[in-house]
């Protein structure tokens, strides 16, 4: 029997170990959830009762004997640690090609046009962290009113302002115009407005940050889902991330919590079909900012709003939490890390059982459509029948 609805939450860089090949990103040791329970005491109860202690070994989680959910971990397939490529693969579409990279800033054919389209120069044009930046070089964006511009480890072209000097939707404007300049070997995964506010000494970057990215350039899960006359509701990024394909309706959010909020809101209007929920605070507010005892506040903040979303599950309902890549604070990097990561589902169909280490992420992806009765034809092998009780 299919499922009405599968309840999908990425939670955002959670990652749980280095994959084998993770030296070659300079991400070996690299353990977002493992290192900081080894430097806090994270206390996740909730989290626990799943069997998040039975996926790897946690300082403070121990692993328990008969888990409420069925758990595991994931490899990534795709050549990369970002976040459009992990969600992709998420929904079955395994990259050939990893992204471009820029560790020496954009080039001049990038740059020049973009600079002569939005009639001003630029700043910045290097690999940095967004808030170091922005102390960096906000007061002479004030001066001159030109835009800062960014990249990280990442494939990302980053456009950050300040409010007052130039407009959100202006920003906006400054990135689609970005987004048409960088196609083809300069496909970047995505293009970030970078919006923040306040005086120089104590700039703030606010909530309404957005992203634009490359449109999947194959079929996604979401594809599938529509397709077959189900709901694909998105909350969060994930509308940025997918650029709008296979999405039935979306939310934007301010934080984890407004995230959680949301996600319930769709789950009390029981439509069929997926929810697909990225919380983007662990990574952005605490994973690229080396901030371990925040990572693990919000760790523990999300697993006190997990009673919730248990109750809100209704009949064949089936919650499935994962991530998209590491952001392990506990290194000098403030980058992303290549990692496993972790997969708990629950649902009162659900067995709770080991489904193992999944050799790619888009395993996910199979499943997901199974459980809905969706066909699919994508990457990634189905374990649903493992998972059915």
């Amino acid at each position: 029997m299919d499922s009405d609805r599968v309840i999908l939450i990425v939670l955002d860089s959670v990652g749980v170990g280095a994959l084998p090949d993770a030296a070659k990103y300079g991400d070996e040791g690299s353990n977002t959830l493992g290192n900081i329970a080894a430097a806090v005491n994270l206390k996740l109860p909730n989290l626990t009762r799943l069997g998040l202690g039975n996926i790897i070994p946690l300082r403070g989680i121990p692993p328990v004997g008969v888990p409420a959910a069925a758990w595991g971990k994931m490899a990534s397939r795709t050549a990369g640690k970002d976040t459009t490529s992990g969600h992709w693969e998420l929904a079955g579409l395994i990259l050939e090609r990893p992204f471009p990279l820029y560790p020496h800033g954009f080039p001049p054919e990038v740059i020049a046009p973009f600079a002569e389209a939005i009639g001003r120069q630029v700043l910045g044009n290097k690999p940095a962290s967004g808030t170091v930046i922005i102390e960096e070089l906000g007061t002479e964006h004030m001066r001159t009113g030109y835009p800062i511009v960014y990249t990280s480890a990442d494939s990302v072209f980053q456009i950050a302002a300040h409010e007052e000097v130039i407009p959100v939707e202006e920003l906006y404007r400054y990135c689609k115009i970005a987004r048409k300049i960088l196609t083809g070997e300069h496909a970047v995964g995505r293009v970030i407005a970078r919006p923040f506010i306040g005086e120089p000494g104590h700039f703030i970057r606010t909530d309404r940050r957005q992203d634009f990215s490359l449109e999947p350039p194959q079929p996604t899960l979401l594809d599938a889902v529509t397709a077959a006359g189900l709901e694909v509701m998105a909350v969060g990024k994930i509308k940025d991330i997918f650029a709008g394909r296979g999405i039935s309706r979306w939310i934007h959010t301010h934080d984890n919590m407004d995230g959680i909020d949301q996600t319930c809101n769709y789950m009390r209007e029981g439509e069929r079909g997926l929810i697909f929920t990225n919380l983007v605070d662990f990574d952005m507010r605490y994973g690229h900012r080396n901030d371990v005892a925040g990572y693990a506040a919000a760790l523990e903040a999300f697993d006190r709003r997990l009673p919730e979303l248990l109750a809100g599950l209704e009949g064949d309902d089936v919650l499935i939490l994962t991530a998209d890549h590491g952001c392990d604070p506990t290194t000098p990097s403030t980058d992303h890390s290549r990692e496993y990561v972790p997969l708990l589902i629950y649902g009162q169909r659900i067995r709770p059982l080991n489904v193992g280490v999944r050799s790619t992420f888009a395993d996910l992806g199979a499943t997901v459509a199974e459980l809905l009765g969706v066909p699919y034809r994508l990457h990634g092998k189905s374990f649903a029948s493992m998972l059915l009780k």
